[in-house]
């Protein structure tokens, strides 16, 4: 039973917002398969990521309807995925080191503008 939680799919949502929402309150967005509830999800962030949840929020994103034209100009009608979409909140203080690529990025940032700035001054 161990093995679900593990396998259970879990990408991260890489958006503005849910950046935000990491920084903000802690809160982390997963797009998770249709078939999964929240004990499911809670189960697998806590053995993938090695942190305690405190909440699980999930919402169904319905696909959009899509169409396109073929070479005869055909048009071909369709649409995207269905999904879920997983607002995990962490106990305090503990973190998943989602975005940590763009903050050391962004500290290295800083970094490099503040030697600037005393080599300008000296």
């Amino acid at each position: 039973m161990a093995d679900i939680f593990k396998t259970t799919t879990l990408i991260p949502v890489l958006s503005e917002k849910s950046y935000q929402l990491s920084q903000q309150r802690n809160r982390f967005v997963f797009k998770v398969p249709l078939s999964v509830n929240r004990n499911t999800v809670a189960s697998a962030v806590e053995s993938q990521f090695g942190v305690n949840v405190v909440t699980v929020n999930i919402t169904r994103v319905k696909g959009k309807a899509k169409s396109t034209n073929r070479k005869g100009g055909r048009p071909i009608a369709g649409k995207t995925n269905e999904y879920k979409k997983a607002y995990v909140l962490l106990a305090e203080g503990q973190s998943i080191p989602i975005f940590q690529v763009e903050d050391d990025k962004a500290k290295a940032d800083a970094k490099a503008q503040a030697k600037a700035k005393k080599r300008g001054s000296k």
